[in-house]
């Protein structure tokens, strides 16, 4: 599980593998093996991407993070809570340590935006009277 963990943390933080060797101090070769699981990390690099990560080696090294709905925080202020599955009309839910967070209940609103270059989606909490200067 290590190889899809470690490709699932490059890849929501959207680095390279070369940023993300530059980051661990290791060589692009190395994550790229680690991510096709024909090589592991040692035990102390595993630690190290676990810290920086904010989860435990447990979460590193066993089932698939994008199952285990993680919340990962990646800097101050900075969360990946984990993946949600697009319904038949586009609906998602909003993971619950997400909504926690960010003070998020029925009846609120959200706003969507995207950046077709970047690849992404983002949500932002809003307030119709602050978006017209009301509150």
């Amino acid at each position: 599980m290590i190889d899809a963990n470690i490709r699932y943390l490059r890849k929501t933080e959207a680095v390279s593998q070369e940023e993300f060797a530059e980051r661990f101090g290791v060589s692009r070769q190395s994550v790229s093996k680690w991510e096709s699981g024909e090589s592991t990390p040692d035990i102390l690099k595993c630690r190290e991407i676990a810290e920086y990560y904010d989860i435990s080696l447990d979460m590193l090294v066993s089932a698939p993070l994008a199952e285990q709905n993680a919340t990962l925080s990646t800097s101050e202020g900075r969360y990946i809570f984990g993946m949600v599955k697009v319904g038949d009309r586009g609906q998602i839910v909003i993971p619950k340590h997400a909504r926690e967070v960010f003070d998020i209940k029925a009846g609120d609103r959200v706003m969507v935006m995207g950046d077709t270059a970047k690849g992404g989606i983002a949500l932002a909490k809003v307030s119709i009277g602050k978006l017209f200067g009301k509150e």
